[in-house]
């Protein structure tokens, strides 16, 4: 069983920032993708960003140039948010996948008021 814990949400004014973390622990094996998805209510779980072992990054468009993800160790990434936009609100799920499949954090919640 993989745990991600993910921590940094909250609230912030239009134009501020934001760095969330994700742990990943447990059962961990060859875990190679690690990412950031996004969800509002009624709407599906998009894509923010992801980063490989060797260092790959993918971004959405709509964050390319602000957003920063990065990764430390093989269990650990971040999220940097800068010139955050109140399009940016939603809450935010670590992803991992590794060997036996896809893992999901609980979410954190990140409110970008105008």
């Amino acid at each position: 069983q993989v745990q991600l814990a993910e921590f940094g949400g909250g609230l912030v004014q239009a134009g501020g920032s934001l760095r969330l973390s994700c742990g990943a622990t447990g059962s961990i094996f060859r875990l190679n993708v690690m990412g950031w998805y996004r969800q509002v209510p009624g709407k599906q779980r998009d894509l923010v960003a992801t980063i490989t072992t060797d260092g790959s990054t993918t971004y959405a468009d709509s964050v390319k140039g602000r957003f920063t993800i990065s990764r430390d160790s093989v269990n650990t990434v971040y999220l940097q948010m800068n010139s955050l936009k109140p399009d940016d609100t939603g809450i935010y799920y670590c992803k991992a996948i590794d060997y036996y499949g896809d893992h999901w954090g609980q979410g954190t919640q990140v409110t970008v008021s105008s």
